[in-house]
């Protein structure tokens, strides 16, 4: 790539998810956006066949400069960069089931693009969506994308996953651990570690002064003891431990309106205490618009928050929205920390 490219746009890592769902529709329909190329240089890692099986449904013609893992950083930057590393034939996809072969498949292309990025050839990863059952069939210890990433990279640092829409962000302090363990796992020193990592993050993205708002536990966040005491004994102290630190948070309020208020009184962010208690909300306000980015990682890991929606899977109206939207979160969170790193 040139280096008037190289300073315009971050360098993009796009591996192709679930071979079996909207992945390669999605894949192509992302490839196309002119938005997209405008903001981000995508390298794009699958197999060209597979590809062109998403390009078909999307009734798409694509426009690539084909390369090597060893060759891709010499490319123009005048067109996304596809490495084909042509690991599976179509033949041996089977359209809506989950497979070891379509497990395989993803795992190849997510493994690639982590590598690229953790040897700084790309600042910044994305990928369409996993089915998670057949990531377990190629790699049985994936328990999810942020176990996955620090096997591969080696990484031991705190990782946390995010949920975005336009206007209001989801973190929460607990995430894919049973509702019995919940209440357990909570402690002013969780919640702190989980709010500074929240108001990094939403700098990175953008946000000078993020403002977040930190939901209850217990229903109308506890009333005053009635219905539990984490709100007074663990929530309240961890909000004004992080007051005290300078943070712009406020809580905790109850979980059933705390998004309402988010929304009305400007909140960039809202801090749950669990999984479900922030994404039914966030699914509701924008199910094809939401992105799930992983925080704390070297470098800005991006992916649209919906599925592999095997039911639709080929018929050529999977939504782009929200791998749009992962994709150019991805792009402003990158240059982002490269305007940090000049500076500095």
């Amino acid at each position: 790539m040139t280096e008037s490219a190289k300073s315009a746009r971050p360098v993009i890592a796009l591996a192709m998810g679930d071979p079996a769902g909207i992945s390669p529709e999605l894949t192509a329909r992302i490839i196309a956006l002119d938005d997209v190329k405008a903001a981000a240089h995508l390298v794009v890692i699958g197999d060209r066949r597979i590809l062109d099986e998403g390009a078909k449904a999307a009734g798409l013609t694509l426009d690539l400069e084909p390369a090597t893992l060893e060759t891709f950083q010499q490319a123009s930057g005048e067109r996304h960069v596809f490495i084909d590393l042509g690991h599976l034939d179509p033949a041996d996809v089977t359209r809506g089931e989950a497979t070891l072969a379509g497990g395989t498949f993803a795992t190849t292309n997510f493994r690639t693009a982590l590598q690229l990025a953790d040897e700084g050839k790309a600042q910044a990863v994305c990928f369409t969506p996993f089915n998670k059952k057949a990531m377990r069939y190629a790699y049985p210890g994936y328990d999810d994308e942020i176990r996955f990433v620090a096997d591969v990279i080696g990484f031991s640092g705190k990782v946390r996953e995010f949920n975005v829409l336009e206007k209001v962000w989801n973190a929460r302090v607990t995430s894919h651990i049973p509702l019995k363990d919940v209440a357990a796992a909570l402690s002013v020193e969780a919640i702190l570690a989980e709010i500074e990592l929240t108001a990094t993050c939403l700098r990175n993205a953008g946000y000078d002064d993020p403002k977040i708002a930190v939901a209850g536990l217990n229903p109308h966040a506890g009333d005053g003891g009635s219905f539990g005491m984490e709100e007074i004994d663990i929530i309240e102290p961890a909000v004004a431990a992080a007051k005290a630190r300078g943070f712009n948070v406020e809580g905790p309020f109850p979980a059933d309106t705390v998004f309402l208020r988010a929304l009305k009184d400007g909140f960039q962010a809202v801090m749950t205490m669990y999984h479900d208690q922030g994404q039914i909300a966030m699914k509701l306000m924008g199910f094809d618009k939401g992105v799930t980015m992983m925080g704390g990682l070297p470098f800005p890991l991006c992916t649209p928050a919906h599925g592999t929606a095997y039911d639709i899977a080929g018929k050529g109206i999977a939504d782009v929205g929200a791998s749009r939207e992962a994709l150019l979160l991805a792009a402003r969170m990158a240059k982002k920390a490269a305007a940090l790193s000049t500076a500095a």
